[in-house]
């Protein structure tokens, strides 16, 4: 059994559904329109490019081609990161490379060498689709733990000084931000395993089931990625929130105004 294709004028009618959203923007006037044009061009554009390179990599199946793919997303996804966390790219990216790196890489080297090991153990079928599942998830958790860490201590000075000139040190006058941004990072995360069978069919176990596997064998892939994501997301989250302090907050443990963009 293998998967139907869509052929291209196919793919054009599922297009034209974009018009209703469209209309919307438009009569509330939400400012949106030209953003979303801009999003689904890009996004086409990058995902055919994307298959190209796929198709090559998966047919190389070189160890050396399929790390160096792996640290091409990691890094765009720093870069993601900061940008839309408003933060400064030259002193925060190599620190939050850094998390995203060993929570990905950790979770990845768990989850394909430890409980799936195909043969060869690099191979990019299993490495690329996982390893982009595990970043796609670290990156919108780490938006929202920077964004609320930072934001939150920003917003609250007077409360986070009060806190410093009581004694606490920087970690301890941070933490009750640390907490929040941590809260608010899983909770995504949290609701979606929580309903996850009944409310939505998750899209890896639906690839594979559109792809002819048994859906109990989809079931057990399904679980084990989401065990894996909620890892690396909590892992990348409190990671990049410890060696964002590091950089964050000078020696007296004032909150850097250069950080931000």
């Amino acid at each position: 059994m293998s998967t139907l294709d869509m052929n291209l004028a196919d793919l054009a009618l599922v297009y034209t559904i974009l018009v209703v959203p469209i209309m919307v923007m438009t009569i509330y006037q939400t400012r949106q329109v030209k953003k979303t044009v801009v999003g689904i061009i890009r996004m086409s554009v990058q995902l055919f490019l994307v298959g190209i390179y796929l198709r090559y990599i998966f047919e190389l199946n070189n160890p050396f081609v399929n790390g160096a793919w792996l640290v091409i997303m990691i890094s765009v996804a720093t870069a993601n990161v900061l940008a839309t966390a408003s933060l400064n790219k030259k002193r925060l990216f190599p620190f939050i490379f850094i998390g995203i790196f060993l929570s990905t890489i950790g979770m990845l080297t768990l989850f394909v060498f430890g409980a799936i090991t195909p043969r060869p153990l690099y191979d990019a079928r299993y490495m690329i689709p996982i390893g982009g599942m595990l970043l796609g998830n670290c990156m919108r958790g780490n938006v929202i733990s920077l964004e609320r860490f930072l934001s939150g201590i920003r917003n609250n000075r007077k409360e986070y000084m009060s806190s410093l000139f009581m004694g606490a040190t920087t970690a301890e006058a941070g933490k009750p931000w640390v907490r929040r941004a941590l809260s608010a990072a899983l909770a995504p995360t949290i609701s979606t395993m929580a309903t996850m069978g009944i409310v939505s069919l998750p899209g890896m176990m639906t690839g594979q089931i559109l792809g002819g596997a048994h859906p109990m064998t989809a079931i057990k892939y399904q679980l084990a990625i989401m065990i894996s994501i909620f890892a690396a997301t909590s892992l990348s989250a409190w990671l990049n929130l410890f060696l964002c302090t590091r950089v964050a907050f000078d020696d007296y443990g004032m909150l850097r105004e250069d950080i931000f963009k």
